[in-house]
């Protein structure tokens, strides 16, 4: 290594150097934290109580039918939603892409959902299915006295729904920028040697979107994993619809067990992290080594 490159390499890592350190401070050290107390007794309602405990937070949790019933709920509201949102997401990034009138309307329209703040969307949602004072059960082929909020697949469907007309729009955002970048000259070479549209899709534009499918689904996917506001403002976890984050907050902030909460904070980042290096795995898009 040349003095050059040894002074240059010193460089970046004191440029970098502020960047990481408050990194650390603001994600690395909540997360020690919270592990640390994930091994404690520690119950704000008997103080006295507290204590070292090793484990044992994390076999009460694991063992309980209430957190596997939570991964399930959010592993199902997950996986139909960003589904969903990606199909829906495709065909309207491609509108966008290919929309030559009114292009900037078409994008500021498909755009205002996911500038509503989350919680308000949750709010006009519920109150959209309401049957006291919503307007759905006025629309034709639904009972007027349906409750939507009353029964646990009905409450998911609405959570779901909100949760895709919420989010969609982000999903199109990253896809648009990803068809952007592909050239095309290859969608001409294509329809000279008679490519249909659906072999132009499969062959030329799935393959070169991979890496902005890659970043879409997974940004997608760990929020929607995350799903908290939508449940909390409709069901408030009734009806057998809590999420991970809601069991999270029921312990942390309803009851007050911190060691019990902090369990379930650290589960939920660690599924979290794997979910987020099965995706870069399962896309063979990881950084290449050397870079």
């Amino acid at each position: 290594m040349t003095d050059k490159t040894r002074a240059e390499r010193k460089l970046g890592f004191m440029l970098c150097a502020p960047a990481v350190i408050m990194m650390l401070l603001v994600t690395a050290y909540p997360i020690l934290y919270a592990f640390i107390l994930s091994l404690q007794k520690k119950d704000l309602r008997f103080p006295d109580e507290s204590g070292f405990v090793g484990l044992s937070n994390y076999v009460t949790v694991l063992g309980s039918s209430l957190w596997w019933q939570a991964v399930f709920n959010t592993a199902f509201i997950t996986v139909v939603s960003v589904a969903i949102e990606l199909a829906i997401g495709m065909v309207i990034a491609i509108i966008m892409h290919r929309a030559i009138f009114g292009r900037g309307a078409v994008r500021t329209s498909v755009l205002i959902p996911y500038g509503i703040v989350t919680v308000v969307a949750a709010f006009a949602w519920f109150y959209a299915f309401d049957p006291g004072s919503g307007f759905v059960n006025h629309l034709p082929f639904i009972a007027d006295d349906k409750a939507w909020f009353g029964g646990r697949f009905s409450s998911f469907a609405v959570i779901i729904m909100a949760e895709i007309w919420k989010t969609t729009p982000f999903m199109a955002l990253l896809l648009l920028a990803g068809l952007a970048t592909i050239d095309e000259s290859l969608y001409e070479a294509a329809r000279v040697d008679g490519a249909s549209a659906w072999q132009r899709f499969t062959r030329i534009t799935l393959p070169l979107l991979k890496p902005a499918l890659l970043v879409a689904l997974l940004f997608r996917t760990l929020d929607a994993f995350r799903v908290f506001d939508s449940i909390f403002i409709m069901t408030k976890g009734a009806q057998n619809t809590e999420s991970v984050s809601i069991v999270g907050y029921q312990q942390l902030l309803s009851r007050l067990n911190l060691g019990l909460g902090s369990a379930v904070s650290v589960l939920i980042f660690v599924l979290v992290l794997m979910i987020a290096t099965a995706f870069v795995k399962g896309f063979g898009t990881a950084v290449p080594k050397g870079n």
